[in-house]
């Protein structure tokens, strides 16, 4: 079957934010959470706002792998540039990634596949693209965030070239299904 890589469109928001679902491990979901209006759908949520324009989070920065007309997967990625003067973290939850970024880096938010297309080779042909977004972009690599509950994911990026260079712990919280280390990770260009 063939598989299509493309741009993705401002019709994918909802597809993407349930793809963001899967890779988040419930971090997308509590975010969301912090947003929503009383008894919102999380996942109107995020598909509200990856319809957005001209931000980190939006339609814009994903790829979209296409099957017969339907979305199977997607990477988002956006570059993460240098702060010079960070604003403290206030979130509990979100407070231990502040300082998980690879400045000058293409940082990987989300590489989501739907079950039944993983182990296909197309995790690799989304990091090929990211790799030349990124070279095209004069970046020093790729960056991403796993978390080591994560096993399977964290030997495909290694396979890849990505090493750990810095980790911290998981806050938990009802809406996070996965609790111990996450791991920053960065592939070199």
């Amino acid at each position: 079957m063939t598989v299509e890589f493309r741009p993705a469109q401002r019709s994918d928001a909802r597809d993407i934010a349930r793809l963001f679902q899967i890779t988040s491990e419930g971090a997308s979901d509590y975010i969301w959470s912090q947003i929503a209006a009383p008894g919102q759908d999380l996942l109107d949520v995020g598909a509200v706002r990856y319809a957005r324009e001209g931000v980190d989070f939006s339609y814009q920065n994903c790829l979209i792998a296409e099957a017969l007309g339907e979305v199977i997967g997607m990477l988002h990625s956006y570059v993460m540039p240098e702060d010079p003067n960070p604003e403290p973290p206030t979130d509990p939850v979100l407070a231990p990634y502040a300082d998980m970024e690879v400045p000058d880096t293409l940082y990987i938010s989300s590489l989501a596949l739907h079950e039944g297309w993983r182990n296909k080779g197309l995790g690799v042909k989304f990091l090929e693209q990211a790799q030349v977004r990124a070279n095209d972009l004069e970046l020093k690599g790729l960056s991403l965030i796993d978390y080591a509950a994560n096993t399977g994911a964290r030997r495909f990026y290694e396979r890849h070239g990505f090493s750990v260079v810095k980790t911290c712990q998981i806050t938990p919280h009802p809406l996070i299904r996965v609790t111990g280390e996450a791991y920053l990770m960065q592939r070199l260009s």
